[in-house]
This record gives C-alpha cells, sequence and structure tokens, in this order.
C-alpha cells in the first residue's frame, strides 16, 4: 500500500503555520506559511497527482513565495496591522497583511513564461487591492479553505490542532449556513478607504 505520510506531515505543518499566522501574525509566520503552502503542493502532487494550480490563491501565494525566497529582504517592505487599531475601518479579518503593488508586480514577474499570461490576472484578482496596496490575508484566509476542502476530499487524517481548528469553524459555518470564504472588503467610517490604507502604510515605515 503506497504511503501518503509526506503529505499528511506537510497539510499538518500548513494548519500548524496558519493557526500561528491567525493569532500571532509577523514576517516570520507569513514566510513559514509561503513555504508550507509551497511544501504541500509538492508533496500532495507527488503523492495523490493533486495540486493546486487551478486555485488563484494559491498562484498568488506562490509568486509571492518565490521572490521572497530569492529577495528574502523583500518581506521588509511588508507591513501587518491589527484591523482593531485602525479606528477608521471594519473589516471581515482581525489583521491586514499589506504589501506594495511595486512587490506584487516584481512577484508577476517572477512567473515562468509559459504560465504568465494565464497566471498574472489570476494572482491580481487573488489580491484585495487598495491604490497602490493589496491587502494579503483575505487570500490566505481563503486558501486555506480550500486546502481544508482538498484535505477532506483526499481523506487525510490530521492531527495539528491548527487543522481543528478550521475543521470546527467550518462546520460551524455549514450549520449556520454562513459562507466559508471571506471578501476582505473594508468598510470605512470616514474617509476614503484607499487613502486610509495608504496613510497606514506609510504610518508604519
Amino acid at each position: 500500500m503506497k504511503s501518503h505520510i509526506a503529505t499528511q506531515s506537510a497539510a499538518d505543518r500548513f494548519f500548524r503555520a496558519y493557526q500561528t499566522h491567525c493569532t500571532s501574525p509577523d514576517l516570520d509566520s507569513l514566510f513559514n506559511l509561503l513555504n508550507a503552502s509551497h511544501s504541500l503542493n509538492d508533496k500532495m502532487r507527488k503523492e495523490y497527482s493533486s495540486d493546486f494550480f487551478s486555485v488563484k490563491e494559491f498562484l498568488a501565494l506562490k509568486a509571492l513565495r518565490n521572490l521572497f525566497h530569492h529577495q528574502e529582504e523583500l518581506t521588509n517592505e511588508i507591513r501587518i496591522v491589527a484591523s482593531k487599531n485602525i479606528s477608521a475601518i471594519t473589516t471581515d479579518l482581525m489583521y491586514l497583511c499589506l504589501v506594495p503593488r511595486s512587490l506584487v508586480d516584481k512577484a508577476i514577474e517572477g512567473i515562468e513564461k509559459k504560465r504568465k499570461y494565464q497566471d498574472e490576472p489570476l494572482v491580481r484578482n487573488a489580491l484585495k487591492w487598495y491604490a497602490n496596496v493589496a491587502n494579503i490575508n483575505p487570500c490566505i484566509f481563503n486558501f486555506a479553505v480550500h486546502v481544508f476542502e482538498r484535505i477532506e476530499s483526499l481523506d487525510i487524517t490530521l492531527n495539528s490542532d491548527g487543522y481543528r481548528m478550521i475543521k470546527e469553524s467550518y462546520e460551524f459555518e455549514n450549520i449556520h449556513g454562513h459562507s466559508h470564504f471571506v471578501t476582505g472588503d473594508i468598510a470605512c467610517l470616514a474617509g476614503d478607504v484607499d487613502a486610509v490604507l495608504q496613510t497606514v502604510y506609510s504610518d508604519v515605515l
């Protein structure tokens, strides 16, 4: 019987990294999560002939991961901000993970030529844009949902607290008829959302 332990280990590692990023995010948690998603895709493709290349959120995270892997110093351009600390806005996630458009453009430039034409619009569409700043946390959250659903469909048994966390949330949403995905939309109580987020990004430089 063929062993699928590598995928199981990689999936648990992904959900552990995801839980950390949800509860106490920083640049290390983000980088670890991006690496974990890349590793999970590799292991799943080898052991199950299944991958996430049709998932736009994965394509966006993969492009950013590849950029940071070769130019790790660029993570210093990312700003992680607790949404509760921005009194002017309301949103559906606890944290914003803000990336300048120039960094996303660099990530897209790194996509291999044979996939770039197909992947570029999907990468841009996976992110929430506000003027020249993208919030990538909705992309991260929604990709975790895709991972959970794929793990369930492949009948892989996981044991991590991170996996149990998202499983409980998913089942609660099923019971109450809520969407499993977030929009990442931001409502601005005063002024323009683009201007507010540009100011937030500038203030933490």
